[in-house]
């Protein structure tokens, strides 16, 4: 049986996490599926911490390419949806294919999982009222004013919903990904 994951980004999407998330996956004997709003090469960025920044900052990250585009995107055949951040989240919030794709997921209750802003796209799925989850700090406001329950964790698994805080948070993250995903074979 294969096991898919669709990987969800867009241009300045952060590019750690993208290459971190294809990687381990593929690794664990996944297909790692990249979905954007179109089929091409993305051009992703890298958010850092610099001393003296009350916030992260932004350079130009790897690029890579998505496999598939939103509307060509048939939700049965994944076992699993995975919402990256950066600031792609910020413009992929709007896209009313994607949001019913969140939709579909989380109606069947198959693994939901985001990083960092990546919560921006659950939110706006309407998929988080009522569930313990955790986010890049300064969205928490918008996890909260949905009535999301902000946890301020490295990762936290609600269901099938698992999220973590940002790209640092990696190891915690994916053991409860994967420990998500074990419920599935």
């Amino acid at each position: 049986m294969s096991k898919n994951v669709l990987i969800v980004t867009g241009d300045a999407g952060e590019s750690y996490e993208a290459l971190y998330a294809i990687h381990r996956f593929r690794e664990a004997g996944y297909q790692a599926v990249v979905a954007a709003p179109t089929k091409r090469m993305l051009h992703l960025v890298i958010h850092d911490f610099e001393p003296g920044w009350d916030t992260y900052i932004e350079k130009p990250g790897y690029k890579v390419s998505s496999d598939i585009a939103f509307e060509e995107v048939d939700p049965t055949t994944y076992d699993a949806l995975l919402v990256l951040g950066g600031r792609a989240p910020e413009y992929l919030r709007h896209n009313e294919k994607l949001l019913e794709i969140v939709r579909t997921f989380d109606r069947a209750k198959k693994p939901l999982l985001s990083l960092c802003h990546g919560i921006q796209v659950l939110i706006a799925a309407g998929v988080v009222k009522d569930r313990n989850l955790t986010c890049y700090e300064n969205v928490r406001f918008e996890l909260e004013s949905v009535g999301g329950k902000f946890c301020a964790v490295q990762a936290i698994r609600d269901g099938h919903l698992v999220s973590g805080q940002t790209w640092e948070s990696h190891p915690e993250f994916y053991q409860e990904v994967f420990k998500c995903l074990e419920n599935l074979t």
